[in-house]
């Protein structure tokens, strides 16, 4: 399936009655939007690298970073690709010595790594589409805004 390239669009909280979750969502260049629930550590360090924030310690996903450029190790791209009973999978794209290897991740600690190293990510055609005929996210409040009350 195609896949398409897509951006942060930001780091939110998801509000309703019953639950309140961290949520990332990606949008593609017509608009689309799929929203990636996620837990808030997570949250916490992809609103980082978003802000392009430097924490005063290194983040795991910096860590892995470091150790990666250490080894001559870059992060190509990250592609979004499946969905299963609401869980979505992703995979790493790295490149080192002349070839491509994949490495299966979390979405969001794909998209984590992949904002701090300026690496494209890349979401399945089929999975914008099913996203964007789905209902709206109850309420979403920047996460920023939500960590300050």
């Amino acid at each position: 399936m195609k896949q398409v390239r897509c951006e942060v669009r930001g780091v939110f909280v998801a509000v309703n009655e019953t639950a309140t979750a961290p949520v990332v969502v990606l949008t593609d260049g017509a608009g689309r939007r799929l929203p990636i629930f996620i837990g808030l550590w997570e949250a916490v360090s992809i609103n980082s690298a978003y802000n392009k924030e430097v924490p005063p310690r290194p983040f795991t996903h910096d860590l892995f970073l470091a150790l990666m450029e250490r080894f001559s190790i870059t992060v190509h791209h990250l592609r979004i690709d499946s969905e299963e009973e609401g869980v979505y999978y992703a995979q790493l794209v790295l490149a080192a010595d002349g070839r491509n290897e994949r490495l299966d991740c979390r979405p969001s600690d794909g998209i984590a790594v992949a904002l701090r190293a300026g690496a494209p990510i890349f979401v399945d055609e089929g999975l914008l589409a099913a996203a964007d005929r789905g209902g709206s996210i109850s309420e979403m409040v920047d996460l920023s805004t939500f960590l300050q009350k």
